[in-house]
């Protein structure tokens, strides 16, 4: 089977995984190991994640619901360290891959759940220049898992290079089940990001090229 446009995850999948720093964090503040990814999937369209995620909270208040949550879960958590996990380093085989991708001339879009817009500057700046569509959480009010995020994502791809590209054109990744769920519902060919070698392996057996290795 052959795709011929890719759709990326940012946080996981481009980037480092914020679950290991997420750990680590836990590790180091005596938390019960997995607390924070368990808090983020408990109500998980109307939590303090998902509603900072669709713009709905600021900094402020995202850290009181989000501590008030925590707190109901018998622990206490600094917010602002949950959020100092999120900054993960750019993944040099994912960014060699979209060279690659773009190289050959496929439609790209980044599909992000974010708390904030991204910054167009440095490495992550140039990054996000090879893609024709970035669609964030935080900019549209709406977030994976729902539906309507991932049609945006199309529309904004078909208008970026001029012509119509479906669901059933486009490959997937995301590191997280509960977001690739809807996407393959919709008709994406999905790639749950485990092992970043793993996923270009796959990637690279759905658009019929090698995208593994040095740009």
């Amino acid at each position: 089977m052959t795709v011929t446009a890719v759709v990326f995850d940012l946080g996981g999948v481009l980037t480092e995984s914020p679950m290991t720093a997420f750990a680590a964090y836990e590790a180091e503040a005596g938390l019960p190991d997995g607390l924070i990814r368990q808090l983020n999937s408990t109500d998980p369209h109307t939590n303090a994640w998902a509603r900072f995620e669709r713009n709905e909270l600021d900094v402020a208040g995202f850290s009181a619901a989000f501590e008030a949550e925590a707190l109901a879960a018998g622990h206490r958590i600094e917010a602002a360290r949950v959020l100092e996990a999120l900054r993960g380093e750019l993944r040099p085989s994912m960014v060699a891959a979209v060279h690659r991708l773009r190289e050959a001339g496929l439609p790209l879009a980044l599909l992000s759940n974010n708390v904030a817009p991204m910054e167009r500057t440095g490495e992550l700046g140039e990054l996000l220049g090879l893609f024709d569509a970035i669609v964030e959480s935080s900019v549209e009010g709406v977030r994976k898992p729902e539906p309507e995020i991932y049609r945006r994502a199309l529309t904004r791809l078909s208008r970026a290079v001029g012509r119509r590209i479906e669901a059933a054109d486009c490959a997937y990744l995301d590191d997280l089940g509960i977001n690739l769920k809807p996407a393959r519902a919709l008709g994406f060919s999905t790639i749950k990001v485990v092992h970043p070698a793993d996923a270009l392996r796959d990637l690279s057996a759905l658009v019929g090229f090698s995208v593994d290795g040095p740009a």
